[in-house]
């Protein structure tokens, strides 16, 4: 009976889902250290933590976390910069900010670096929890008022006047038309993975570096590019 109930137990634990790992980037110790204890007590993994731009790709590299928190200001350069950094070290990962500044410049430098999400530090614990969830979960997390900030800018840009010395549209990988094409037949991430064999992860990952490629805020404006493409 006992080893039939340790069996038990075994396969149950068999069954556990993995922890979401997440990198914490900071520079001020005590901030760090509460963070990462704020979302180990909420059930997170922290595999790491970094000090610098130099830190965090290292150690992105090392541990491939899927979340990372980033600071903007750092002793070695700043939060776009190891965004970066990180994206190009550890590229499945995805980036969210949490910085006390809510500078136009500092957080359109960020989400042009590849982050998904800007939070400012006054965001209390629950606030921070729930951005942590929905950006391992491939959404675009923001403090109130910085959505519309990012998105007046990604339509600034689209409605600017026609320049011949423009540079002309990013191109787009195989694997990154091919996504933007089933985005543009309405299938959802999960339905994307299962039809090219793909991690969901993997798909988010695309459609947010097509979004960054084409300057454009979310899937509506991906989707009404590729119907205006003929890419439907």
């Amino acid at each position: 009976m006992g080893d039939q109930g340790a069996q038990a137990g075994i396969e149950e634990g068999e069954s556990v889902t993995e922890p979401l790992t997440v990198m914490v980037v900071d520079d001020h110790p005590m901030w760090r250290d509460g963070v990462a204890r704020d979302l180990e007590a909420a059930g997170f993994a922290v595999v790491a933590t970094a000090d610098g731009v130099t830190a965090a790709r290292a150690r992105a590299a090392a541990v491939r976390p899927a979340v990372v928190l980033m600071d903007m200001q750092l002793p070695d350069g700043n939060g776009a910069q190891a965004t970066a950094a990180v994206l190009a070290a550890s590229p499945d990962s995805t980036v969210l900010v949490l910085s006390a500044s809510a500078e136009r410049e500092d957080v359109l430098e960020a989400i042009k670096a590849g982050a998904t999400g800007y939070l400012v530090k006054s965001a209390s614990a629950a606030e921070l929890v729930d951005a942590v969830r929905a950006t391992a979960a491939g959404q675009a997390v923001f403090t109130p008022g910085l959505a519309g900030l990012v998105l007046g800018e990604y339509r600034r840009i689209a409605s600017g006047p026609s320049d011949d010395r423009a540079p002309e549209v990013p191109r787009l990988t195989e694997r990154e038309t091919e996504v933007l094409r089933l985005v543009a037949k309405g299938l959802s991430a999960k339905q994307i993975a299962t039809r090219l064999t793909l991690s969901h992860r993997t798909v988010e990952n695309h459609v947010q570096a097509t979004l960054r490629k084409l300057q454009l805020a979310n899937r509506v404006e991906l989707t009404r590019y590729a119907i205006e493409r003929g890419l439907e």
